[in-house]
C-alpha cells in the first residue's frame, strides 16, 4: 500500500485536475455552457431518461437540472415526450440537432486533448486511461441519491462536454 505522504501528494494532483477541466471549458461554445454539455453527454451516454434520472447522474438538484434541460431544449437539441410508465412524467430524448452537437462536443474536445497531450506516447494516453478507469472503479457510483456528493466543479455539473 502506497505511504501517506503519496496520497498526500495524490489529492493535491486530483485538485490539480480542475485546471485541465477549466481549459477544456474554455472551448465550448457560448451556446453550449457546461451544464447544457453534461445534459448532452450523459443523454448521449445513457439513453432516454426522466429529468430526475438526470439530476441524479449530474448530482444536482432537480431546479439545476430544469434550467440545464430548458436551455437544450430552446435549442432544439432535445424534446421532451410523455413517459408510457407515468403520464405526469416526461422522458428526455436527444434530437438530430443535439446528436450533432455531442458530436462537435466531443470532436473539439479529442482535438483540445490532442493538442495538450501530443507529445505523449499512445502508451502514456492509455496508461492514463487505464489507472483513471480504475480509480474511478476504486470509489463507485458517488452519485446515490442517499449519499450524493457536492456537485462536482465542472465534469458533471457545469462545464464538460465529455469526462466521464
Amino acid at each position: 500500500m502506497a505511504e501517506h505522504a503519496q496520497f498526500e501528494e495524490l489529492a493535491r494532483q486530483l485538485s490539480a485536475v480542475g485546471a485541465v477541466k477549466r481549459d477544456l471549458v474554455r472551448m465550448l461554445p457560448s451556446d453550449c455552457p457546461g451544464g447544457s454539455a453534461a445534459v448532452l453527454t450523459l443523454l448521449g451516454r445513457h439513453g432516454d431518461m426522466r429529468m430526475s434520472k438526470l439530476a441524479e447522474l449530474l448530482a444536482v438538484d432537480l431546479s439545476v437540472t430544469s434550467r440545464h434541460v430548458a436551455h437544450v431544449e430552446a435549442r432544439g437539441w432535445i424534446e421532451r415526450h410523455p413517459d408510457p410508465a407515468d403520464k405526469r412524467s416526461r422522458i428526455l430524448r436527444l434530437t438530430p440537432e443535439g446528436l450533432k452537437e455531442l458530436d462537435e462536443l466531443s470532436q473539439r474536445t479529442s482535438q483540445r486533448l490532442a493538442e495538450r497531450l501530443g507529445d505523449w506516447t499512445d502508451d502514456e494516453v492509455a496508461q492514463l486511461i487505464h489507472l483513471m478507469t480504475r480509480l474511478r472503479s476504486a470509489f463507485g457510483d458517488c452519485r446515490s441519491a442517499q449519499a450524493r456528493p457536492p456537485a462536482p466543479v465542472i465534469e458533471e455539473t457545469t462545464r464538460t462536454p465529455a469526462s466521464t
